[in-house]
């Protein structure tokens, strides 16, 4: 019997769509928990529900997300986003299995003028940032067959993301204003799923940055969505990040570049294309 890939975090947008590429594959075995099913801070019963599957490779998608929960909250994110992730790796590396480990582009201070490299110096300016920096330590310090998989600005079908805010936005009348001076690349969560399931069959551990080619602003991003489906006409109020008060400060420049990935021959296509198909998905492409 072939031993199961784990997905953890499987009723996440990532994390199922992840569960579906690999349930596709003939003849193999996966398996995916959520977070309400097992608590990831609880290293006990993330040891015994590893140790009892024994799973060729364990995929982390769980995490807290929500960046201005993490300000309000430093301690909870830490727990989840960094020691939630240790103790993952800690199990899998106990019986020699590897993690892939889901990461944010987050973990750098946004202070470059070009794109983040993997290797980059990482310093976390926020305490969602600083919970995804702690975890990727963990899971580099715990286990050495370790894929880092740094990520941006994901999109996904059924959830909430910045395309449909700012579609719900336009069809409730209300007003546009997007900020002008926050970089990184809109990212496609189908294309996201797919590039993990081939970096995995590579066997290369290490750290990768797996982005849409090209990058964006918030602005751009926001206008490429309205010309796109029949609102070009709909005007957008440019601001600074300053002048959109939250409890968190996102990078301001964020943008990956995917170098191991691409050594590798794993490359995302260009972010419009994505939208466009996501926008085709949808049914609102014009």
């Amino acid at each position: 019997m072939i031993n199961p890939i784990l997905v953890i975090g499987a009723k996440g947008k990532l994390g199922g769509r992840i569960f579906a590429n690999f349930s596709q594959i003939p003849n193999q075995s996966v398996l995916g928990v959520d977070v309400d099913e097992l608590d990831i801070t609880d290293f006990p019963a993330i040891r015994a529900y590893i140790t009892q599957n024994a799973p060729q490779v364990v995929i982390n998608c769980a995490a807290w997300t929500d960046v201005d929960g993490c300000a309000k909250d430093p301690q909870r994110a830490i727990r989840i986003n960094g020691y939630g992730a240790g103790n993952i790796a800690r199990a899998c590396a106990e019986i020699g299995t590897p993690i892939m480990h889901i990461s944010s582009n987050e973990v750098f201070n946004g202070t470059s003028i070009a794109p983040y490299n993997e290797y980059d110096t990482t310093q976390p300016i926020n305490p969602y940032a600083y919970s995804k920096w702690v975890g990727e330590r963990e899971v580099m310090s715990a286990n050495p067959r370790h894929y880092i998989v740094r990520t941006a600005w994901l999109f996904a079908h059924g959830g909430k993301n910045f395309i449909q805010s700012i579609l719900n936005a336009v069809n409730a009348n209300k007003p546009l204003r997007v900020v002008t001076d926050e970089v990184a690349n809109p990212t496609y969560n189908d294309d996201l799923s797919e590039a993990c399931v081939k970096l995995i069959a590579t066997h290369r551990y290490g750290i990768f940055h797996m982005v849409n080619t090209g990058s964006a602003t918030r602005y751009a991003f926001a206008r490429y969505i309205l010309d796109k489906t029949g609102h070009a006409s709909t005007p957008i109020t440019p601001i600074m990040s300053k002048e959109w008060s939250r409890p968190s400060t996102p990078p301001s420049y964020a943008s990956l570049n995917n170098n191991n990935g691409a050594f590798l021959g794993i490359t995302l296509r260009h972010w419009h294309d994505a939208v466009d198909d996501f926008l085709s998905k949808e049914g609102l492409l014009t």
